[in-house]
């Protein structure tokens, strides 16, 4: 009996290790996600950038300035002249917050009234958001306390000291549903359509009718679009069917245009197909299509600002996350719903996404092409 349950067991890791594509994911997986969970599932908000309107120009606005600078939490990014601009830098994702120095700030404590000062927060994201709002509210009563200590022998109801007023834009409330509902509609761009398209030419493959197809008169490029056409089709629905139930079941506000977000979801499916003809072209199962999915898509999860902010990973970490498709795709779905920006704020995310789907695009179709041939 033992021998033949060694044979057994034998025969099994064989099996496995001659296919080296298999082998390799599922030894690359656990790193992976270890890797992935370690650095980039943190909500530990370092280094925001911050956009600076001095209206006072002070050698004590410049302190506050610096009070921020040096908390560990803020980085002062920009600085700006107007209102105007600051808006700019924040609708952008440029920067998360703007620190706003009213005219008159330096007289205000000479004269021993209470400053006041305005920081404005980007609330797209509650998880930062929440952050930077405590933040900003410890770092001005730290500043506060220190200017309050310099003033010595007045009364203490006439001690002078800062108040900051944070105003969180575009989520108030800093409702999760805002932030969550947004990205599952990239996810179902994303994942979705690249596995099921995988998947759907795989099993044809697999079960030999896309040899039938072949011999017919049927062209390559014909075959292709039949299989994706329905799946396009198919991701568009999800698409309407969670932004739908996002704004009549979760309120989830929608500021922008939803004509512009369907076009640049098309444009996107180019990135998302072209994966899916991608993987199709390199497995032979269905098992190692899905595999080959999940080694290549289960990385945006962590990566494409999902679930954690990039905003806390390591630098290496946000470096690598230019590579993700999926990163603009949420930038542009959360910019156009929440805060209702276009193309002209847009532009960055909207050239990657073309050159992204544009370059897998063309490497799948002739890597598939080659595949058929």
């Amino acid at each position: 009996m033992w021998l033949r349950l060694f044979a057994l067991i034998r025969k099994e890791f064989l099996h496995i290790f001659r296919d080296p594509r298999t082998t390799a994911v599922m030894f690359a997986m656990p790193i992976i996600q270890l890797v992935l969970l370690g650095y980039a599932a943190t909500t530990d908000i370092e280094d925001v950038h911050v956009a600076v309107l001095d209206g006072d120009r002070s050698p004590q606005s410049r302190e506050l300035v610096e009070a921020y600078r040096v908390s560990g939490t803020f980085d002062i990014a920009a600085y700006v002249d107007s209102e105007q601009q600051m808006a700019y830098l924040i609708d952008s994702g440029a920067v998360r917050a703007g620190l706003i120095v009213p005219s008159g700030y330096a007289g205000d404590i000479a004269a021993g009234r209470q400053a006041q000062v305005a920081f404005v927060i980007d609330g797209s994201d509650p998880s930062v958001a929440s952050t930077v709002f405590s933040a900003a509210q410890s770092v001005g009563q730290s500043q506060s306390l220190r200017i309050v200590e310099r003033r010595v022998g007045i009364a203490f109801d006439a001690l002078p000291g800062i108040q900051v007023s944070p105003r969180v834009w575009y989520n108030p409330q800093m409702r999760s549903a805002n932030f969550m509902i947004p990205g599952i509609m990239g996810m179902v761009l994303y994942f979705l359509t690249s596995l099921f398209t995988a998947m759907a030419i795989v099993r044809e493959r697999e079960n030999g009718t896309i040899e039938q197809l072949i011999v017919t008169p049927v062209k390559p490029l014909e075959i292709v679009v039949g299989k994706l056409v329905p799946y396009i089709f198919i991701a568009f629905f999800d698409v309407l069917e969670v932004l739908a139930i996002g704004v009549v079941w979760f309120d989830v506000p929608v500021r922008g245009s939803v004509a512009l977000l369907l076009g640049l979801s098309a444009l996107f499916l180019l990135t998302s197909l072209g994966i899916g003809i991608f993987i199709s072209s390199v497995a032979s199962t269905q098992q190692e299509a899905m595999l080959l999915a999940f080694l290549l898509l289960l990385p945006s999860i962590f990566l494409g600002g999902f679930f954690f902010p990039i905003d806390a990973m390591p630098g290496w970490l946000q470096a690598l996350t230019y590579l993700v498709p999926l990163r603009y795709m949420l930038v542009v779905i959360r910019g156009i719903i929440l805060k209702g920006v276009g193309l002209r704020v847009l532009y960055h995310e909207v050239l990657a996404m073309a050159v992204f789907g544009v370059a897998i695009m063309l490497l799948a179709a002739t890597r598939f092409r080659k595949k058929l041939e």
